[in-house]
């Protein structure tokens, strides 16, 4: 029997978790995969097409060619791109002797513009760093240390169940103890319960996540407005008519009233406005897609941890409306599972316990760990009998 005993003592302990205290804890994800997706995207690809459109005009020199009469010097053709380039306004006649003048700015702000815009795009996230990430990295933290905590609680419960349960002359006294713990709820360990029960009633991380994505909502048709009113406006101006008859030269009556010129950078201007219209399209329903995890449960998660003693909040049907800081909390749970090495111990341990026999004894891990070290989880029957003959 002591060998048998030994050998359970040696399976519980393989069971324990490593103390984990310092550098494991290093790298929590406080960002879910597919918002740094977006935010590498929303911010990363303006930044990249600025850097394209800056390295184009160094490279093609000047985005305009005018072309200016014939009798002009090198000096005074180079000024007319200049001053062509500075004004960028197309004078159109109207009527005789009337011009309608059009501003084609947004070819020249076109570099800026997307500065402006990956800093617009950058805000949400700013505000999800110094505004949720403190308190979420500290609920993180505690949380996994006390599933783990937990875990490790059941483990060293059954270890001492053993060592008792060996110690024993009576075996009915350490059955009736056994019973009487079940009975008045010995086993569970509220602090982790409570605390999530408590992270249910708050909305703080919860508002937010929603600001955070409702703001790149608000942001991504900004850019539409912009794109759609200015760009395309200008979508297709490639030749337009300058006037440079101002200060010295407004006098002048061999200077043409107006220049045609053409913008050689048309096409860049283009693809970027397209090419910004296209990502920002794709981001839509991704920004979507993380507003509605937030109208569901991972109950999955959940019902693992429900193999520990003080984790029921799903038989006890405390989940209500899943637009909290809990479920916030089990999304990224989810993505620090890497994190928790007691979800892999009771995914196996809630595998194994839907293959055994005694499936209806079974509650939780102090009842299947038990099990696997020789122990009943409930007072064997002939005990049972026996008291019954002794107490008719």
């Amino acid at each position: 029997m002591s060998l048998a005993h030994t050998a359970a003592e040696y399976m519980l302990s393989d069971a324990l978790l490593p103390d984990r205290r310092g550098s494991h804890f290093k790298g929590l994800r406080l960002e879910l995969p597919l918002d740094r997706m977006v935010k590498f995207v929303a911010v990363g690809f303006p930044l990249l097409l600025m850097s394209l459109t800056l390295a184009q005009e160094f490279s093609s020199g000047s985005p305009i060619s005018c072309f200016s009469p014939s009798n002009f010097s090198v000096q005074q053709a180079a000024y007319i791109d200049s001053s062509c380039w500075d004004s960028l306004v197309h004078h159109e006649q109207d009527e005789p002797g009337r011009y309608k003048m059009k501003s084609l700015w947004p070819h020249k702000a076109l570099p800026y513009s997307l500065l402006a815009l990956a800093m617009v795009m950058y805000l949400p996230v700013l505000l999800w760093q110094y505004a949720a990430v403190p308190t979420l990295s500290s609920d993180l933290l505690f949380i996994i240390s006390e599933l783990d905590k937990s875990y490790n609680r059941s483990i060293r419960l059954v270890q001492h169940m053993l060592k008792i349960q060996q110690e024993s002359s009576d075996p009915h006294i350490f059955w009736d103890e056994l019973e009487k713990a079940r009975k008045e709820r010995y086993f569970e360990f509220p602090l982790l319960e409570r605390y999530l029960a408590c992270k249910q009633r708050s909305h703080s991380l919860v508002a937010t996540y929603l600001l955070r994505n409702s703001l790149l909502l608000l942001f991504t048709t900004a850019t539409y407005l912009y794109l759609g009113h200015f760009h395309l406006d200008v979508f297709f101006q490639e030749e337009f008519s300058c006037s440079i008859k101002t200060r010295l030269l407004s006098d002048k009556t061999h200077v043409p009233d107006l220049i045609p010129c053409r913008l050689t950078s048309l096409s860049i201007f283009q693809i970027v406005s397209l090419s910004s219209v296209a990502i920002y399209t794709l981001l839509v329903p991704v920004i979507i897609y993380n507003l509605t995890r937030l109208c569901r449960w991972d109950k999955r998660l959940l019902s693992i941890y429900e193999m520990l003693p003080a984790f029921d909040l799903l038989s006890r049907k405390m989940l209500g409306c899943p637009i909290n800081d809990l479920n916030v909390i089990l999304l990224f749970l989810r993505a620090n599972i890497s994190k928790l090495i007691s979800f892999s111990w009771l995914s196996v341990l809630c595998v194994l316990r839907d293959t055994t026999s005694q499936k209806h004894n079974i509650d939780t891990v102090v009842d299947f760990m038990t099990l696997l070290a020789g122990l009943e989880p409930s007072k064997p029957k002939y005990l049972t009998h026996r008291v019954c003959d002794e107490h008719p």
